[in-house]
């Protein structure tokens, strides 16, 4: 699976969602420095105006 994009909501919520292949998607959260399986409808979240997509520096200082 391949990430599709990272994203930080209002309230400071940082989830990620991937891209199978197939085009199936998955979504994790980062809890305590570990990305966790997450709900599936923060998907369409990262379309919120209040959402911000994390810049190529901001998930380099990510854990992995």
């Amino acid at each position: 699976m391949e990430s599709s994009g990272v994203y930080r909501s209002e309230r400071g919520t940082v989830w990620r969602v991937l891209e199978s292949d197939d085009g199936s998607l998955k979504v994790e959260t980062l809890e305590d420095d570990s990305w966790v399986p997450g709900r599936i409808a923060l998907v369409g979240l990262r379309l919120a105006p209040s959402t911000t997509r994390l810049t190529a520096a901001a998930i380099r200082n990510l854990p992995i």
